[in-house]
């Protein structure tokens, strides 16, 4: 079914840089859109930035000009650039990939989360 691993979250200070890393492990598929979701305590999970197998990128308002999506297609990775962190940007953070092994079989597929502190 293959897996996505995220790693790079950890306790920072407010002004500060995290990168966040996801994999997608496996063979046999080809991934379309992969994006970084988050969820605080208490809140829904919100998609955060988005980005297309050509490259395509969107973020929602909160972060735009801070933050940065890129993907490496050979390797089946996505990366997120975090700069000029805010106590608000805590959350968990979710890795999400678009899974294609056909036309007729797709799915969705997320990574377990890895938790971002930002510490004001």
């Amino acid at each position: 079914q293959g897996q996505l691993v995220e790693s790079g979250g950890r306790l920072v200070q407010a002004g500060g840089s995290l990168r966040l890393s996801c994999v997608a492990s496996g063979s046999g598929f080809s991934i379309s859109t992969m994006a970084w979701f988050r969820q605080a305590p208490g809140n829904q999970r919100e998609q955060v930035a988005i980005i297309t197998s050509g490259g395509s990128t969107n973020y929602v308002d909160s972060v735009k000009g801070r933050f940065t999506i890129s993907r490496d297609n050979a390797k089946n990775t996505v990366h997120l650039q975090m700069n000029s962190l805010k106590a608000e940007d805590t959350a968990v953070y979710y890795c999400y990939a678009r899974i294609y092994r056909s036309i007729y079989n797709s799915y969705d597929l997320w990574g377990q989360g890895t938790q971002v502190t930002v510490s004001s």
